[in-house]
């Protein structure tokens, strides 16, 4: 069965959503900093460049000698902490913050972060970036045992486990809670006399520790995150480290045992900013390189390279140097699209891409094009830039995609599809071609993907990276889901059991 333009429908169960942005939406951001007498202006810039990594919420949590003040908004931070009352509002000089986009337990005022509770052992605060892949078996096992739970975020977990840990010390309480949870964490936390910043055994997500000139120090998300500040970088944390900031003293250790790192790859592919350095390498510069491995890999004769912008420029840039081909801005991106309260009607919604992008036809007219993307999930934001670009003239449309095939979902603190809505879960890549429209589809290969980032091949026996959405290897254990699909297992084998 075809549609109009006799492209395939997607196969069952695969339902494109024409009003979900067809991109896998950022995780979170964490960012903190203790003994600066401006930590609340400070943080709330740091959240500024984190902006990208959470769109939903934003959140900052301050503490002087005597407590702790919060302010939480739904929104952007700029429209949030837009007033020095806001800023007054959170003295001390120490803070932490948080840019939220929800990807377990939904949106809302309860589920803003940082999380905060008065403790036998003082006060203490949580800004969580990840997921706990057993936070509603723990949920579930702490409930049971009294816990109150004031919102429906995984995060929470962290605080009762700190709460109900028989340890004396804060600090041992805090390292007990993260010995019980599974899954990925970078997590920034304030107590009454520290700042402590902590990432998961396997480095999952990442998290950095930089340091301005006056000695204060800072925990962040991403390096861009100290440039705003006038901070230097000085190291990532490492995985399963804990770093305790008292006094202006730093403590080290690593309580979770030795584990081989597994960071996710998708940071280098498009979840961070590209003036970022992840583990001390250049975002943009891996990019570019990646663009260069998917020309190696998938050249086509073409007279133009487009980037999808913004996030497919710095590979389309790569792909243009390797193959020799020009660069050209064929598609403009509208860089200042808000919410819209048009009824979205069945015309608005065939015109709603143009809303943030639209073609260059003096550059696309009579041409054969390279359009280069960072990925496709859904498929339905592909197919309506390919139209775009056949409508203002283009000759040919060739689509080449900066990761490899995106065929599993996340559990780690990325919202992706379930695997149903994913087009690569469904879909040749000859039938996705149909699909988008496109003359030729390609994807960079998993090595090849390996190879813009650590110049070596991926190691099947022990990969080097969390590249779990594209291989389906995932490196922890995911309790809670193994637990919700049980149900349905013994069904399946009592029904197998019955017929034979």
């Amino acid at each position: 069965m075809t549609d109009r333009n006799h492209r395939p429908l997607p196969m069952e169960p695969f339902v494109p959503h024409l009003f979900e942005e067809d991109k896998f939406h950022d995780e979170c951001g964490v960012f903190g900093i203790c003994d600066h007498p401006e930590s609340s202006a400070l943080t709330v810039l740091g959240l500024h460049a984190l902006q990208h990594r959470g769109q939903e919420a934003a959140g900052v949590v301050s503490c002087d000698e005597s407590q702790f003040h919060s302010h939480k908004s739904l929104g952007h931070v700029a429209d949030n902490f837009n007033s020095q009352p806001v800023i007054e509002s959170l003295p001390g000089d120490c803070s932490i913050g948080h840019v939220r986009y929800s990807t377990s337990g939904g949106s809302g005022m309860r589920n803003i972060q940082p999380l905060f509770a008065d403790l036998s052992a003082g006060g203490f605060a949580v800004a969580h970036n990840g997921n706990l892949t057993n936070a509603l078996t723990l949920r579930q096992l702490l409930v049971s045992k009294g816990s109150i739970f004031q919102s429906t975020s995984d995060s929470e977990v962290i605080i009762h486990l700190v709460a109900t840990s028989t340890y004396l010390t804060l600090k041992d309480r805090f390292i007990d809670a993260l010995r019980r949870i599974e899954g990925a964490f970078a997590i920034v936390a304030l107590s009454n006399d520290s700042l402590i910043g902590a990432r998961d055994p396997l480095g999952v997500r990442p998290l950095v520790l930089g340091k301005l000139s006056n000695g204060s120090c800072i925990f962040a998300s991403e390096t861009c995150a100290l440039d705003i500040i006038g901070a230097d970088y000085i190291r990532d944390v490492e995985p399963g480290e804990v770093v305790t900031i008292t006094g202006g003293k730093i403590h080290s250790m690593k309580p979770f045992g030795t584990h081989k790192p597994r960071p996710c790859i998708f940071e280098h592919v498009y979840f961070s900013r590209p003036d970022s350095l992840s583990g001390g390498q250049s975002i943009y510069k891996v990019r570019k390189n990646i663009g260069k491995e998917l020309a190696k890999e998938a050249k086509v004769n073409a007279d133009l390279v487009v980037p999808v912008p913004d996030s497919g420029t710095p590979a389309a840039i790569g792909y243009a140097q390797e193959a020799g081909i020009p660069f050209e801005l064929g598609i403009i991106r509208n860089h200042y699209v808000g919410r819209t309260f048009i009824e979205p009607s069945d015309q608005i919604r065939h015109l709603g891409v143009k809303l943030k992008h639209n073609a260059n036809r003096g550059e696309l007219e009579g041409k054969i094009v390279v359009l280069v993307d960072d990925s496709i999930v859904r498929g339905t934001t592909s197919t309506k830039i390919v139209d775009m670009v056949r409508q203002a003239g283009a000759k040919e449309v060739h689509m080449r995609i900066a990761s490899p095939p995106t065929t599993g979902p996340c559990y780690y603190g990325v919202d992706t599809p379930e695997k149903d809505k994913l087009l690569a879960a469904n879909m040749t890549i000859a039938e996705m071609t149909k699909y988008i429209g496109a003359d030729s589809l390609d994807f960079v290969s998993i090595d090849g993907l390996y190879r813009a980032v650590s110049e070596s091949m991926r190691d099947s026996d022990n990969p080097q990276y969390c590249d779990a959405c594209f291989t389906g290897e995932y490196p922890t254990s995911l309790t809670d889901k193994e637990q919700k699909d049980a149900p349905a297992q013994i069904s399946f084998l009592k029904e197998i059991r019955l017929k034979s």
